[in-house]
């Protein structure tokens, strides 16, 4: 059983929410964009959103600059 972030395999992250994913990678959250499954994940459903065998996920994080 894994899941796919950002292109890597992973497997210690089955059964947990998108909240607990990004709170172990130390991600900040205020620029951060979430798709899950090809779609994007509203904000105020990543603490329900339980990730599971072969979900793909990428976690995508805005800087601006000039």
């Amino acid at each position: 059983m894994a899941v796919t972030i950002n292109g890597l395999i992973e497997k210690n992250v089955i059964g947990k929410t998108i909240e607990e994913l990004i709170n172990m990678k130390k991600l900040e959250k205020k620029s951060l964009i979430v798709e899950y499954n090809y779609n994007i994940l509203k904000k105020e459903n990543w603490d329900s959103t339980i990730i599971d065998d072969k979900d793909n996920i990428e976690l995508l994080n805005f800087v601006g600059g000039g």
